[in-house]
C-alpha cells in the first residue's frame, strides 16, 4: 500500500484536485496499484476556523509514512497576508528539503502554442528550479518601516551544496530520459557573487557529464530565446526566482497554466517521492463555478505516479490528457466549453479506455 497525502486547498483546488483524485483511483483500480488517498483539509477554511496551517507533527507523519503528497493551490483573499500559503506550501518544501521544482513544458496541440508555425515537437523541454534557496528562503528584513527613511532587505541566499545539487539533479535526469542539452541560466554579470558560483558549480557538474551539451545564457537572454526557438532547448536548469519566472513563461508557450503541472521533489528521500501541485493558483474569482481547467492537476498526479515508481501508469494519465486536447474536451481557458467535471468524466472514461485496450 502506497499512501498518498491529498490537500486541496483553497479556491479552485478542491475542484481540479477532486479530478486528479479520480484519475489516480480510475488507474489504481485498472492496475492495482495499492493506492491509498488520504485527504487533509489544510488551507484557508481550516485555519480561519482554527488557526490551524499544519499541526505539529504533519510534517513529521508526511516524511517518515506517505509516498507523495497531491497539493491543490493555496491562497484565499480572506487571509490577506497569505500566512496559511507561506505555512503550508512553503513549509513543506522547506522543512522536506524538496528541493528540485521540476517543470514540464511540453505542447500537446499546435493551436495552443502563441507561436507561430511552432509544433508539440518544437515545445518539449523541462525546467528544473532550485526551490529552497534564493531569494525565496526569506531571509532579511525593513528598517524605519512606514517612514520616508524604509530601507526593505531581501538576501539571495546561493549555498555550494544547493547549487551544486540542483545542478546535478538536472544533469541526470537528462541523461537518464536521453536528453542531450543542458541550458544554465543566471545572471553572473550583474549578481557578480552568488551566480558566479552557479558558473563555476555547472562547470565542475558538467564536467561529469561529457556525453551532454552544455550551454550558459543570461536570464534576460534566455526568455528571448525561448520565445524565438524553444525548439533549442531539452533542460534548462536555474536559481528559485528565475526559474518561477521562466516557468509561467514555459507554461504562456503550451496553452497556459491551465496545462502547467509540477513536482517538487528531493531525490535523495527514501520515504517521501515528493509533492505534486498544478501551478495555476487558487484562483478565487472563478472558484464554484465549475470552468477551472483541471489538466494541470492530472498531470502533476502523472508525475506522481512516476515519481513513486509507476512510470507506465503515469503515461496512462499523460495519454488521457493528450486525449482531451486533441478532442476538444477542454474549458473555456483552452478554447473548449466544458466544465471541470465534463472534462473529468472525459478523462477517467479514457483512462479506463487505454487501459482496456
Amino acid at each position: 500500500m502506497k499512501k498518498i497525502a491529498v490537500i486541496p486547498g483553497d479556491g479552485v483546488g478542491p475542484e481540479v484536485i477532486a479530478v486528479a483524485v479520480r484519475a489516480l483511483q480510475a488507474v489504481d483500480r485498472a492496475r492495482g496499484l495499492g493506492l491509498e488517498l488520504v485527504p487533509f483539509d489544510y488551507g484557508a477554511e481550516r485555519y480561519l476556523r482554527d488557526g490551524v496551517t499544519l499541526p505539529p507533527g504533519q510534517i513529521e507523519d508526511f516524511r517518515e509514512n506517505y509516498s507523495a503528497i497531491l497539493l491543490g493551490a493555496i491562497g484565499d483573499p480572506r487571509v490577506p497576508d497569505n500566512r496559511h500559503g507561506r505555512e503550508i506550501l512553503l513549509g513543506l518544501r522547506f522543512s522536506l528539503d524538496l528541493y528540485v521544482n521540476l517543470r514540464p513544458v511540453r505542447l500537446l496541440a499546435e493551436r495552443l502554442c502563441p507561436l507561430k508555425g511552432k509544433k508539440p515537437a518544437d515545445v518539449d523541454l523541462v525546467v528544473f528550479r532550485e526551490n529552497t534557496e534564493g531569494l525565496y528562503a526569506d531571509v532579511g528584513g525593513i528598517f524605519k518601516k512606514g517612514t520616508p527613511d524604509e530601507i526593505a532587505v531581501n538576501e539571495d541566499v546561493n549555498t555550494r551544496k544547493g547549487v551544486e545539487r540542483i545542478l546535478r539533479a538536472a544533469f541526470a535526469w537528462a541523461k537518464a530520459h536521453g536528453k542531450g542539452r543542458v541550458c544554465m541560466s543566471d545572471k553572473a554579470n550583474a549578481l557578480r557573487f552568488a551566480h558566479d558560483l552557479w558558473q563555476r558549480a555547472f562547470r565542475e557538474v558538467g564536467a561529469d557529464y561529457p556525453g551532454i551539451e552544455k550551454r550558459h545564457l543570461y536570464v534576460d537572454a534566455l526568455a528571448m530565446k525561448l520565445v524565438e526557438t524553444p525548439e533549442a532547448f531539452d533542460v534548462i536548469v536555474t536559481c528559485n526566482l528565475f526559474g518561477d519566472i521562466l516557468t509561467d513563461l514555459g507554461a504562456a508557450l503550451v496553452g497556459g497554466l491551465g496545462l502547467a503541472a509540477s513536482a517538487n521533489l528531493n531525490p535523495d528521500s527514501r520515504t517521501l517521492a515528493g509533492m505534486f501541485e498544478p501551478v495555476h493558483g487558487s484562483a478565487p474569482d472563478i472558484a464554484g463555478r465549475g470552468i477551472a481547467n483541471p489538466l494541470a492537476a492530472v498531470s502533476s498526479a502523472a508525475l506522481l505516479l512516476d515519481a513513486i515508481g509507476h512510470g507506465p501508469e503515469g503515461a496512462i494519465l499523460e495519454r488521457a490528457v493528450g486525449s482531451a486536447v486533441a478532442r476538444g474536451v477542454l474549458t473555456r481557458d483552452v478554447g473548449g466549453e466544458a466544465s471541470t467535471a465534463a472534462v473529468g468524466d472525459f478523462v477517467v472514461a479514457e483512462i479506463e479506455r487505454i487501459v482496456r485496450a
